[in-house]
Protein backbone atom coordinates (compact mmCIF):
# COMPACT_ATOMS: atom_id res chain seq x y z
CA UNK A 1 0.00 0.00 0.00
CA UNK A 2 1.30 3.47 -0.79
CA UNK A 3 1.83 5.97 2.01
CA UNK A 4 -0.68 8.38 0.48
CA UNK A 5 -3.34 5.67 0.59
CA UNK A 6 -2.72 4.82 4.23
CA UNK A 7 -2.53 8.52 5.11
CA UNK A 8 -5.91 9.16 3.49
CA UNK A 9 -7.40 6.11 5.18
CA UNK A 10 -6.09 7.30 8.57
CA UNK A 11 -7.64 10.71 8.01
CA UNK A 12 -10.97 9.07 7.19
CA UNK A 13 -10.78 7.01 10.38
CA UNK A 14 -10.06 10.14 12.45
CA UNK A 15 -13.21 11.74 11.03
CA UNK A 16 -15.25 8.64 11.91
CA UNK A 17 -14.00 7.78 15.38
CA UNK A 18 -16.06 5.57 17.65
CA UNK A 19 -17.77 7.11 20.70
CA UNK A 20 -15.23 5.34 22.92
CA UNK A 21 -12.28 6.68 20.93
CA UNK A 22 -13.79 10.16 21.28
CA UNK A 23 -14.01 9.78 25.06
CA UNK A 24 -10.30 9.00 25.30
CA UNK A 25 -9.24 11.49 22.65
CA UNK A 26 -10.95 14.29 24.57
CA UNK A 27 -8.56 13.51 27.46
CA UNK A 28 -5.37 12.94 25.43
CA UNK A 29 -5.50 15.77 22.91
CA UNK A 30 -3.59 19.04 23.25
CA UNK A 31 -0.92 17.55 25.53
CA UNK A 32 -3.35 17.25 28.46
CA UNK A 33 -1.67 14.12 29.79
CA UNK A 34 1.71 14.91 31.34
CA UNK A 35 2.46 17.29 28.46
CA UNK A 36 2.82 14.38 26.02
CA UNK A 37 1.64 14.62 22.43
CA UNK A 38 -0.70 11.85 21.35
CA UNK A 39 -1.78 11.18 17.79
CA UNK A 40 -4.90 9.27 16.81
CA UNK A 41 -5.31 6.75 14.03
CA UNK A 42 -1.59 7.00 13.41
CA UNK A 43 0.04 4.79 10.73
CA UNK A 44 3.23 2.95 11.70
CA UNK A 45 5.36 1.31 9.01
CA UNK A 46 6.25 -2.24 10.02
CA UNK A 47 7.48 -3.81 6.78
CA UNK A 48 8.74 -2.75 3.38
CA UNK A 49 9.52 -4.88 0.37
CA UNK A 50 10.56 -2.75 -2.57
CA UNK A 51 7.72 -0.33 -3.23
CA UNK A 52 5.27 -2.31 -1.11
CA UNK A 53 4.75 -0.77 2.32
CA UNK A 54 2.86 -2.38 5.20
CA UNK A 55 1.40 -0.28 7.98
CA UNK A 56 -0.51 -0.74 11.19
CA UNK A 57 -2.85 2.04 12.21
CA UNK A 58 -2.74 2.66 15.94
CA UNK A 59 -5.79 4.07 17.70
CA UNK A 60 -3.55 6.39 19.74
CA UNK A 61 0.21 6.83 19.68
CA UNK A 62 2.69 8.87 21.69
CA UNK A 63 6.07 8.97 19.94
CA UNK A 64 7.85 10.48 22.97
CA UNK A 65 6.89 7.51 25.16
CA UNK A 66 6.75 5.05 22.23
CA UNK A 67 3.33 4.07 23.56
CA UNK A 68 0.41 2.67 21.59
CA UNK A 69 -3.06 2.67 23.12
CA UNK A 70 -5.70 0.46 21.53
CA UNK A 71 -9.43 0.54 22.20
CA UNK A 72 -10.95 -2.89 21.65
CA UNK A 73 -14.54 -3.23 20.55
CA UNK A 74 -16.48 -6.36 19.63
CA UNK A 75 -14.50 -6.98 16.43
CA UNK A 76 -11.43 -7.75 18.53
CA UNK A 77 -13.22 -10.76 20.02
CA UNK A 78 -13.05 -12.31 16.54
CA UNK A 79 -9.44 -11.39 15.75
CA UNK A 80 -7.53 -12.29 18.90
CA UNK A 81 -4.69 -14.04 17.06
CA UNK A 82 -4.22 -11.12 14.66
CA UNK A 83 -4.19 -8.63 17.56
CA UNK A 84 -1.56 -10.67 19.41
CA UNK A 85 0.59 -10.95 16.26
CA UNK A 86 0.27 -7.21 15.63
CA UNK A 87 1.10 -6.35 19.25
CA UNK A 88 4.15 -8.65 19.16
CA UNK A 89 5.51 -6.92 16.05
CA UNK A 90 5.01 -3.50 17.62
CA UNK A 91 6.71 -4.61 20.84
CA UNK A 92 9.66 -5.92 18.81
CA UNK A 93 9.80 -2.40 17.36
CA UNK A 94 10.12 -1.15 20.99
CA UNK A 95 6.59 0.28 21.06
CA UNK A 96 4.91 -0.25 24.40
CA UNK A 97 1.28 -1.28 24.34
CA UNK A 98 -1.82 -0.63 26.41
CA UNK A 99 -5.16 -2.13 25.50
CA UNK A 100 -8.58 -1.16 26.85
CA UNK A 101 -12.01 -2.62 26.19
CA UNK A 102 -14.77 -0.23 25.13
CA UNK A 103 -16.58 -0.72 28.43
CA UNK A 104 -13.52 0.41 30.40
CA UNK A 105 -13.81 3.85 28.80
CA UNK A 106 -17.08 4.34 30.64
CA UNK A 107 -14.84 4.84 33.68
CA UNK A 108 -12.50 7.30 31.98
CA UNK A 109 -10.79 8.43 35.18
CA UNK A 110 -9.69 4.85 35.88
CA UNK A 111 -8.34 4.54 32.33
CA UNK A 112 -6.44 7.83 32.64
CA UNK A 113 -4.98 6.64 35.96
CA UNK A 114 -3.79 3.42 34.33
CA UNK A 115 -2.17 5.34 31.49
CA UNK A 116 -0.48 7.76 33.91
CA UNK A 117 0.77 4.88 36.08
CA UNK A 118 2.14 3.19 32.99
CA UNK A 119 3.86 6.38 31.83
CA UNK A 120 5.41 6.89 35.27
CA UNK A 121 6.82 3.35 35.24
CA UNK A 122 8.08 3.91 31.68
CA UNK A 123 9.85 7.13 32.67
CA UNK A 124 11.45 5.38 35.64
CA UNK A 125 12.65 2.49 33.47
CA UNK A 126 14.10 4.81 30.83
CA UNK A 127 16.28 6.57 33.45
CA UNK A 128 17.83 3.31 34.62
Amino acid sequence: MKYTEIRDFSRKMRKNQTPYEKILWDRLRNRQLDGLKFLRQHPILFDRKGNDFNFFILDFYCAEARLAIEIDGEIHDRQVEYDLWRQHILEVMKIKFLRFRNQELEQIETVIEKICDYLKSWQWLEKE
